[in-house]
């Protein structure tokens, strides 16, 4: 599957963004999809991931409450909503998919098997 993704750009604290992933070459609901951000010098870091029927989310502690991803499989999309953006928050953000990942909880980066070449959220203070 390929994967594009689409909303990043400059907003500042407390702003909001909505991030877009479309995917391409074969059903999206095939995939456990995920989202992952990577700051300056960090690692790559899983802020959420959500179920192939999309029942299921997943959320790294620090955006809990803050941020939802949701998908909708008739357009082969997955969002990541931003909401209460704090500079903590610039990285590269990267789109992901599996087809065989069995569990959304704590995944890593090698347990996804497709990437968008990802799209830049810079939050300014």
């Amino acid at each position: 599957v390929q994967l594009v993704e689409s909303g990043g750009g400059l907003v500042q604290a407390g702003g909001s963004l909505r991030l877009s992933c479309a995917a391409s070459g074969r059903t999206s609901r095939d995939y456990v999809m995920g989202w992952f951000r990577q700051a300056p010098g960090k690692e790559r870091e899983y802020v959420a991931g959500i179920s192939r029927g999309g029942g299921s989310t997943y959320y790294e502690d620090s955006v809990k409450g803050r941020f939802t991803i949701f998908r909708d499989n008739a357009k082969n999309t997955v969002y990541l909503q931003l909401n209460t953006l704090s500079p903590e928050d610039t990285a590269v953000y990267y789109c992901a998919a599996d087809r065989f990942l069995r569990s959304i909880g704590s995944a890593r980066p090698g347990d996804f098997g497709s990437w968008g070449q990802g799209t830049l959220v810079t939050v300014s203070s």
